[in-house]
């Protein structure tokens, strides 16, 4: 008997703790609402910081369009064929900047890709663990110094190098020949496109190198090792394994260097020349590029004459190329994947 009523109250004990236990819980309803709530706001901030964005680009469109309109109707296409750039008669093309800029930037790439692949290559595969940090360390901290730091020291030091070590011998060497010898012709005097573009090279390297290590380092180790495992050299899971898997983030790193070196201005604006006629197409030779043009001249046009007018028109085919080029970045890719899916 007195077992029975033990377990009795037992049993009652239990189920008051379990009635206490479901009062001082909240309801579930009030939790999916709370979570629901959360989840729409979350929704509408996301949506809302890609409208914004989508909004300042509609808006500078629209600025350079407007401020650009005077010139666009003046001259047209015609603009941008025309290396006539004449302030004093209102004569303006921009033929002598758009190939300034795309010179010094083909440059730069030709220079910062292999560098950095190697920077990249060596960081991630070859390097000892002791020299990683502080290597990869100084690779970032030489994307933190200003540009116009690059272009005083580009103006001081490397161009007297580079007139004296380079261009002198470059021309003593291949002056006589067809197409090398107008490529290294003019003056050897240290500034010019080649100059603007190798240090162009030297401030992209630290983004295009440090993009390409974090993106050869997400490759998964279980890849690699199974390369190794058959077989492969170093440079065949680079080549076969790393590159292949992480080709979008190497397309990007590339595309960001190239954004830089097209937006680049001061340190361009020390070593190009400035010089808006168009002579020949030698690398030697002073000329002058889209970023460099504006920050010399807009400063001193008066607001809305032609001139300022003409130089807007030259933002605006800056803003074209660099559209142009994330297309073709985009199409590249797709049509890698593509590839890879036709073999697959």
């Amino acid at each position: 008997m007195s077992t029975t009523l033990s377990a009795s109250a037992d049993a009652l004990t239990l189920r008051g703790q379990s009635e206490k236990a479901s009062m001082s819980s909240p309801p579930p309803v009030h939790r999916a609402r709370s979570g629901a709530a959360t989840e729409w706001l979350f929704a509408w901030a996301a949506r809302g910081a890609a409208l914004v964005t989508l909004g300042l680009l509609a808006a500078i469109i629209v600025f350079l369009v407007v401020g650009a309109w005077p010139a666009i109707s003046a001259f047209g296409p015609g603009f941008l064929t025309s290396a006539v750039w004449d302030p004093v008669d209102e004569k303006f093309g921009g033929l002598v900047m758009i190939y300034g800029t795309l010179a010094t930037s083909a440059i730069a790439l030709v220079i910062a890709v292999p560098a950095s692949f190697g920077i990249a290559l060596f960081l991630t595969e070859l390097s000892p663990n002791w020299l990683k940090r502080p290597l990869g360390t100084a690779i970032e901290l030489l994307a933190a110094i200003p540009s116009i730091v690059y272009g005083m020291w580009g103006l001081l030091v490397f161009s007297p190098i580079l007139s004296r070590y380079v261009q002198q011998p470059m021309q003593h060497w291949f002056g006589d020949w067809p197409v090398l010898g107008t490529l290294f012709s003019g003056s050897p005097v240290g500034i010019g496109i080649l100059s603007a573009g190798i240090i162009l090279a030297i401030m992209i390297i630290p983004f295009i190198a440090s993009v390409m290590r974090d993106v050869f380092e997400v490759t998964p180790a279980l890849l690699k090792e199974s390369a190794y495992g058959l077989g492969s050299t170093t440079w065949e899971v680079v080549y076969k394994v790393v590159l292949p898997y992480t080709k979008a983030g190497v397309v990007g790193g590339i595309m960001l260097g190239l954004g830089r070196a097209l937006g680049e201005t001061m340190a361009v604006t020390f070593v190009i020349g400035n010089a808006n006629q168009l002579d020949s197409i030698s690398l030697f030779e002073a000329a002058n590029s889209i970023t460099s043009a504006l920050a010399n001249e807009f400063s001193e046009t008066a607001p809305g004459t032609l001139h300022q007018a003409s130089l807007i028109y030259l933002g605006l085919v800056l803003f074209f190329i660099t559209f142009v080029v994330l297309a073709l970045s985009k199409l590249m890719l797709a049509r890698l994947e593509k590839g890879e899916g036709a073999k697959s």
